[in-house]
């Protein structure tokens, strides 16, 4: 067995805090990646163990984990097995609704995370502490790791600029598990909230494999997270669901690579990247590859693509700077495509807002994209304004550290 225990596994393994569930009606908040030790999922482990379960929430991409898309909608729907409610936080309602928070009297959210600000995992945790403050219910957050480990990357979130990919001023990686997490959100918006982190045991964030233990088996915590190089890169990756090139999706390792398009040639843009900040290449390797999505952007072409590699012998942890590296992607194409349409239109609604550019949406404020379209701004410009972002953050949050 593995020697790191997830919460849901010091849950389980605690009688004292199965006591506590005694007599009290509880929800779970899962995904498919809500698994104990031996991969029990949550739900059955928690059952087992005679926990009065009476409801359940699926966040995006639902508690099966089945919606392969962004923005593609769950049901709300009965459990065959158990016969409880699973409700759906990512279909006609995003925040759980009085109804809902009146299924339960303690809620157990057990979600893995990948430790980015737009993995709505995280908002979705801000909306259930802030209606079980309204509804008097208990949150207590089954922690998990984070997966990029401690490292803290980007600019802030501005104000104004909330939406469900940002729930509140962090930057895009913010180093924390979703236990820690909720104790900034309690103190952030100053919520009279019953909370508690049933924390990890053996948890070491800098210690062999970074953040996630490499005695543990990873699970998809949604379809296109199918690796811990995925969960490294993504703080970056996730960034071209705001542009016109390609992530990946449509073919096996979506948002692992830094573009693909079939009028980009990707040699000339790393050596452009090379040219420009090479200091931001470093800690991964970054290789040119080709392939051809099956759905999505670009499908049925043969795309030029630039693939990232942070894992194996020369991933450097400390070094590896996503944002940064993807954001230097985009540089070096407008630079040698100045024409280039990179930016998705005010006409495609991410995640449901409106009139604003996706890219904008992501990046929490547009200075990244200024950047990337102003000719005369190199890399310092952009180095200093999310370098106060990221001393800021750490300060912030160095006393909610529980690992």
């Amino acid at each position: 067995m593995s020697s790191v225990q997830f919460g849901i596994d010091s849950l389980l393994g605690d009688k004292a805090l199965l006591q506590e569930l005694d007599g009290k009606r509880v929800s779970l908040v899962a995904h498919p990646a809500s698994v104990t030790q031996d991969l029990t999922h949550s739900l059955d482990a928690l059952i087992e163990a005679g926990v009065n379960v009476t409801s359940a929430f699926g966040p995006q991409h639902g508690l099966k984990g089945d919606k392969q898309d962004n923005m593609v909608e769950t049901e709300d729907e009965t459990d065959p097995r158990y016969g409880i409610p699973i409700f759906s936080l990512y279909g006609e309602v995003r925040r759980p609704t009085m109804q809902m928070m009146s299924s339960a009297d303690v809620f157990l959210f057990d979600l893995q995370d990948l430790g980015c600000r737009i993995y709505t995992f995280v908002t979705t945790l801000l909306y259930l502490l802030e209606e079980a403050e309204k509804a008097g219910k208990s949150v207590w957050v089954l922690d998990r790791p984070n997966p990029a480990g401690r490292p803290v990357e980007g600019t802030k979130l501005l104000l104004g600029h909330e939406s469900f990919v940002g729930a509140a001023a962090m930057p895009m990686r913010h180093g924390l598990t979703l236990g820690e997490m909720g104790h900034w959100f309690i103190r952030h918006f100053d919520l009279d909230v019953d909370y508690r982190v049933i924390a990890m045991e053996g948890w070491e964030p800098d210690g062999p494999g970074f953040g996630w233990p490499t005695d543990r088996v990873w699970i998809n915590p949604s379809p296109n997270a199918a690796s811990v190089n995925m969960a490294r890169a993504y703080a970056g990756t996730v960034m071209i669901e705001g542009a016109t090139l390609s992530e990946g999706r449509g073919t096996t390792r979506p948002l692992e690579v830094l573009f693909g398009a079939p009028d980009v040639d990707a040699k000339a843009v790393l050596e452009r990247m090379q040219h420009i900040a090479p200091e931001w290449l470093a800690g991964c390797i970054v290789r040119d590859c080709w392939f051809e999505p099956t759905f999505h952007k670009h499908q049925g072409k043969l795309c030029n693509a630039l693939m990232i590699h942070a894992e194996g012998p020369q991933y450097d942890h400390a070094a590896f700077r996503p944002w940064r590296l993807q954001a230097l992607a985009f540089k070096a194409i407008r630079q040698l495509y100045p024409d280039y349409p990179i930016w998705r239109g005010k006409d495609f609604k991410y995640e449901y807002t409106d009139d604003v550019l996706a890219i904008d949406v992501i990046n929490g404020g547009p200075a990244l994209r200024e950047w990337v379209d102003d000719p005369s701004a190199g890399p310092a410009e952009l180095d200093r304004l999310a370098s106060v972002d990221e001393v800021e953050w750490k300060d912030e949050v160095s006393a909610l550290l529980l690992y």
